[in-house]
């Protein structure tokens, strides 16, 4: 018995050095370990064995099992090497070849035309602060001498979660904020979000400003509208007319609203402008010396003046872009045609 399983092991390990292929291996297996193999043969043949005997050959079975077992595993590893480095040369990669053209993102309008107003403002001294969207009434209304009783508070025109908070309608309540904290002199840009119950193809529930306050002493309506000459000629060319006209905010007086000579028709009048050659594009004033003094700041000793940009109107202008629900509708084929 003993010769006989050291023939098998012989003949195993002869065999597999000649085994070329998964499918050889798999009739080694079977001619050697399977059902019908030499060695559950030979395991059968125990019976014909010497009782006393059968300890010994018993165990010299379980060792061969185990030597032609891991002969069998290497040669498997082996192949199943052999197979995932054919399968790694099939998807190499040539680095040295020119890469593939990949479409390049572009910045959003409104996120362009805030950078743009940003860089202009910081350049000038002011200092840029933010606030939450989620807002109280005082800052968002009384602190800008806006009462109770005032239309702006209307469920309409404001998103009201309880009598008290709200979602912010301007960032003019980052102003108030800034002015219960901040020592005069100041100057302050408040860029975010806001929102309003309105829209259509010039208004969403959701849009963008910028707001600018200057508190200092001995400011002036004059010095305003110089600051604001300069900004929007920085944005839209020096060539752009700036016109003002008087207006009223509650938290500001006097107030104005500032236009621009139309950039599509350059003043000369066309459906964009309404052929009247300007538009309409933000609105401004000297600070109410109410909101000054319910903020903490002696407005006998300073004044200011404020302004307010709507971002995307802007951007809608500056881009000749006419429905501003395109602009939130995250469309690449709308944004690939903005360079």
């Amino acid at each position: 018995m003993e010769e006989k399983l050291t023939d098998i092991l012989n003949r195993a390990q002869n065999e597999l050095k000649t085994i070329s292929s998964k499918e050889q291996l798999v009739e080694f297996k079977v001619k050697f370990l399977g059902k019908q193999g030499e060695l559950t043969s030979v395991l059968r043949g125990m019976r014909d064995v010497a009782p006393e005997d059968r300890p010994k050959i018993g165990a010299m079975i379980n060792e061969l099992r185990e030597k032609i077992e891991n002969a069998y595993a290497e040669k498997e590893e082996y192949f199943n090497k052999l197979e995932l480095e054919k399968e790694l040369a099939k998807g190499a990669i040539d680095i040295t070849e020119p890469g593939k053209n990949h479409e390049r993102g572009a910045l959003h309008p409104t996120t362009k035309m805030f950078n743009k107003m940003m860089d202009i403002c910081v350049a000038m001294g002011f200092k840029v602060v933010e606030g939450p969207e989620i807002e109280l009434d005082y800052y968002n209304f009384e602190g800008l001498n806006i009462p109770k009783n005032h239309p702006s508070r209307d469920m309409q025109d404001t998103f009201f979660i309880t009598e008290n908070i709200l979602l912010r309608s301007q960032t003019s309540s980052v102003q108030v904020r800034s002015m219960e904290t901040l020592k005069p002199p100041f100057k302050i840009i408040s860029p975010g979000r806001v929102y309003r119950n309105d829209s259509d193809a010039t208004h969403s529930p959701v849009f963008h400003q910028l707001e600018a306050l200057v508190v200092d002493k001995n400011v002036s309506m004059a010095d305003l509208k110089a600051m604001l000459t300069d900004i929007m000629k920085k944005i839209f060319g020096e060539e752009t007319t700036i016109r003002f006209r008087p207006s009223f905010f509650p938290f500001t007086e006097p107030s104005v609203e500032v236009d621009v000579s139309c950039p599509t028709c350059n003043g000369k009048g066309c459906k964009v402008c309404k052929g009247t050659g300007f538009l309409e594009l933000l609105g401004a004033g000297i600070v109410n010396p109410k909101v000054l003094e319910m903020s903490g700041i002696n407005s006998k000793e300073y004044r200011g003046f404020a302004f307010g940009f709507g971002v995307d109107r802007f951007a809608m202008v500056y881009d000749g872009i006419t429905d501003l629900r395109n602009m939130f509708k995250n469309d690449i084929r709308f944004l690939k045609q903005i360079k």
